[in-house]
Parts: C-alpha cells; structure tokens; sequence
C-alpha cells in the first residue's frame, strides 16, 4: 500500500496520525505520512511513533518501502513494534528537519551562484555541500557566501509547482543535477520555484521563504576529481 506524503503539500507538519499498514522488524509503513525518507541527497527523518497508551517508539530513519510509493520508518534499537492497524501519531524530530529544510533551500540558492552543472550533493543537519562540474580557478569562497547571502536577504517566498512528465522531457535545462535525475513515470513532476531565482524539479523539503535560511557561510572548496568540485556549506545562525 502507497504512503500519503504529508510533507509534500506541507513541510512544517510537525505531527499528524497515521495507521500501520506493514509491520516488520526493521520497521512501520502507515497510510500517510510526515517523516521524509531518504532520497536526492536528503536523509529521512527521525523522531516517534506515539500509540494511544502514550508509549513512544523511537524512529531512527525514514526510507522507501518494499511497496511502490511506500515508507518505511525504521525503528531505532530497542524500540517495540506497533500493531498492524494499529492508530498512532507521529512527531518528528522538528529541529533536526527545520535544519534540513533550511540548507537544502540554501543548496538551491547556491546552485544560482556557481553557474555550473551539478555532479552531486548531500545534505545534514548541521552541514550541506554541492559538487560542480567547474575549473577550480572559479570558485571562490568568499563569492559565493556574498553572493548567495544577498539572495537570502531578498527574502522570497518559495513555491510547489507540478508539470507532467511531458512538460520536463521538453525542457532538460530545468534539471541541474548530472547525478541525480528527478523521478519519471507518475504523470507529473515537482518542482521548486523560488520566482526570479530559481525553478528545477525537486522532491525535498523546504522553507516557505529564502529569508529563513538567515545566513550561509562557505567552510571548504575542495577538488573531488575531474568532474567534482566540492563546495561545502554552514548555516551562519
């Protein structure tokens, strides 16, 4: 059974109720959900599964089930199995997230500032980094964390835009990354636009307006191999 992805229409759910439909012991998938799992660079959310008797189950990751369009939320060691139906709500780990969603914004932002293609990308919580397909000779630290910093403080609000499969076929400039291509097959796809900024498809989480993200700062600039110049990235408070 596929998973209804809260988050996708909205990020800042912090908690909602859901039923178990798969138990194994790896993990719970439920009907619905607000814990991202892993995918395009981003991690999967943690945080608890709470069942109606108040006993709280940890949840140590989120990931892709078994089931086509499910999630898998992996229980961290020692923690006891929900029931199959079973009512629970989850919470998760909102700091955590709320960092995620601020540097995977921030990765967009930069991604407007080096002009190049990108080779690959990660994100956590305290830390985020994109790799360009660039001369070394034109990345500068100090550049890129002005630069991407002044479109920070123009402070816009972000956007959810869906096109078919169609649409993105016949506009490939809209996909930036070389590494990682955006999911076909499902009828649509979905983008982020941050309008006058930015517009490539994106299935991650991300603030409502760029002036969240409050500040980046550069930390390294680093050579990868040919194709891969790492550029990696802290949120400045």
């Amino acid at each position: 059974m596929s998973t209804e992805l809260l988050f996708r229409d909205d990020a800042y759910l912090k908690s909602a109720t859901a039923r178990v439909t798969a138990v194994n012991e790896r993990g719970a998938e439920l009907d619905r959900t607000i814990f991202y799992p892993l995918g395009g660079g981003q991690p999967g959310d943690s945080g608890v599964l709470v069942r109606e008797n108040g006993e709280r189950i940890a949840i140590a990751d989120a990931r892709k089930g078994e089931t086509p369009g499910s999630v898998l939320h992996v229980f961290a060691a020692g923690a006891s199995r929900p029931e199959l139906g079973e009512s629970l709500m989850m919470e998760i780990d909102w700091a955590r997230r709320y960092s995620l969603m601020r540097l995977h914004t921030a990765l967009h932002l930069m991604s407007c500032v080096v002009v190049a293609p990108v080779s690959g990308g990660n994100i956590a919580p305290d830390k985020a980094r994109l790799d360009f397909d660039i001369d070394m000779t034109l990345l500068d630290a100090e550049h890129i964390t002005r630069e991407t910093n002044a479109l920070i403080a123009s402070g816009v609000a972000t956007e959810t835009v869906w096109i078919t499969d169609e649409e993105l076929a016949a506009q490939p400039d809209l996909v930036k990354t070389m590494s990682v291509q955006p999911p076909r097959g499902a009828g649509r796809v979905r983008l982020l636009k941050i309008p006058g900024i930015d517009l490539q498809p994106c299935g991650g989480t991300h603030v409502r307006n760029i002036a969240e993200i409050g500040g980046i700062r550069v930390t390294r600039i680093r050579n990868e191999g040919k194709h891969n110049k790492r550029v990696e990235i802290v949120l400045a408070g």
